[in-house]
């Protein structure tokens, strides 16, 4: 089940990486909204998101009753497994209230931007730490369960890209937050 979850894992982080260069240049204004194939995307990799959850959740059911029967849980040595726990559920939140924010059509179907003001600017870059929070935590297991066993030759290599991705996310979100409110 941790492969799978870890093809899950792959498979959601190349759509969120392609979703948010598409989703940012969208937000900045370079290329323009209501892209049927990014809508598209999207729900397909909120679809993954759900199942992926599922996974987390009783994967994480699996160890709280390994940790009962063995009499201790060890919570202070575990704290990067809650950690990884904790950030998922956050990205799984805070996705929610992304989806509802960026979910706007009227009558006819077409796309329709939805006031962007403090509050909703706080949950987007909220869910950009939530992201690199939970991505960066989770890289080593990701790459173990794909049978690569040396982090160090990719590891910096890693975080540099997602770094620069994160960065560029949250200057989207306030580039757009910017152009709502004073453009």
């Amino acid at each position: 089940m941790r492969k799978w979850n870890a093809i899950l894992s792959a498979a959601i982080l190349v759509l969120f990486l392609i979703h948010a260069v598409l989703g940012g240049f969208q937000l900045m204004g370079i290329l323009p909204g209501g892209n049927r194939a990014l809508s598209a995307m999207a729900y397909l990799m909120v679809g993954l998101i759900v199942v992926h959850g599922i996974l987390g959740v009783k994967l994480t059911i699996d160890t709280c009753r390994a940790c009962k029967r063995a009499g201790v849980s060890y919570f202070k040595d575990n704290k990067l497994f809650w950690t990884r726990r904790i950030s998922g559920f956050a990205v799984f939140v805070l996705i929610f209230a992304h989806v509802i924010l960026f979910l706007g059509r009227d009558s006819g179907g077409v796309y329709r931007l939805r006031f962007f003001g403090g509050l909703e600017l706080a949950t987007q870059l909220l869910l950009v730490f939530a992201v690199a929070v939970h991505v960066i935590t989770n890289v080593k297991p990701v790459l173990i369960a794909f049978g690569i066993k040396s982090l160090k030759e990719y590891a910096l290599d890693i975080l540099f890209v997602l770094s620069v991705l994160l960065v560029f996310m949250g200057v989207a979100f306030l580039v757009y937050y910017f152009r709502w409110n004073y453009f």
